[in-house]
């Protein structure tokens, strides 16, 4: 197993890097990165070798977050932190575990267990389902959310629309359930599937099933209804998408 640690803290570094190999004596550590600019530059030359990466949260002033917002990683990912608040950004990654410091021995075993029985489940599909699964996993089937002191699950199936107002993006579902995410529609555009969703403007991303209504509007323009859209609110096609937009619907997109 070939493994990165990415952490900021030299003693907690080196600790994890020892608890790696008691639990597995060939668990080599291919780098230590304390920094976001280091990681990014070392994971864009070396990313494919890597099995498995330990992320701490908060890196000298920044967050580790930003790493995923230069570059995309397909790698599992386990975050560790001392802080419990950053679990819904997490899991909004390819994060398989949660670890908060101080990290026992018992709590990376049971992390790297679940990242054996993840990775014996890929290795075991027949190459072709592989394929057509590892094509599926790079878009998000569920988004985690906030609602009040709990956290809850929403797949992308139960997803009407996203919008944006100003820097404040929001899940919409089709219940008309409200959700406030940590991502602009730009980042959200390159989670989704692009068969189910689609950017009609620089505000709006829709879920095609929710799709209502489709009117021709102004200037051979397009206006369109979705689930739970408030009624002092349009949803405009702008003109330089409208045939992108058709083609999508008819399933040529």
């Amino acid at each position: 197993m070939k493994v990165v640690i990415i952490e900021d803290e030299p003693l907690a570094a080196k600790k994890l890097a020892r608890y790696l190999t008691k639990y597995d004596s060939e668990t080599e550590v291919l780098a230590q990165l304390n920094n976001v600019s280091t990681a990014v530059s070392w994971l864009r030359q070396y990313l494919d070798k890597v099995d498995l990466l330990f992320v701490d949260i908060q890196l000298h002033e920044e967050l580790s977050f930003s790493i995923f917002q230069q570059m995309e990683i397909n790698k599992p990912i386990v975050f560790t932190t001392a802080y419990d608040e950053y679990a819904i950004d997490a899991f909004q990654v390819n994060s398989i575990d949660y670890l908060l410091k101080p990290i026992t021995f018992t709590q990376l075993s049971q992390a790297l267990d679940k990242f054996k029985r993840l990775r014996n489940q890929w290795t075991n599909t027949d190459v072709s389902a592989g394929l057509i699964g590892a094509e599926k996993a790079r878009y998000k089937d569920r988004f985690l959310v906030r609602r009040g002191n709990k956290i809850q699950s929403v797949r992308t199936s139960e997803i009407s629309y996203f919008s944006a107002e100003g820097r404040l993006v929001s899940l919409h579902h089709l219940e008309s359930r409200k959700y406030v995410l940590d991502y602009t529609l730009s980042e959200l555009e390159g989670m989704l599937d692009p068969k189910s969703f689609f950017r009609t403007n620089r505000s709006y991303i829709l879920q095609i099933n929710a799709i209502q209504d489709v009117v021709v509007y102004s200037s051979s323009r397009l206006k369109v209804s979705v689930v739970g859209l408030a009624s002092d609110h349009e949803i405009i096609v702008s003109r330089d998408r409208v045939g992108d937009f058709k083609n999508w619907l008819a399933g040529q997109g």
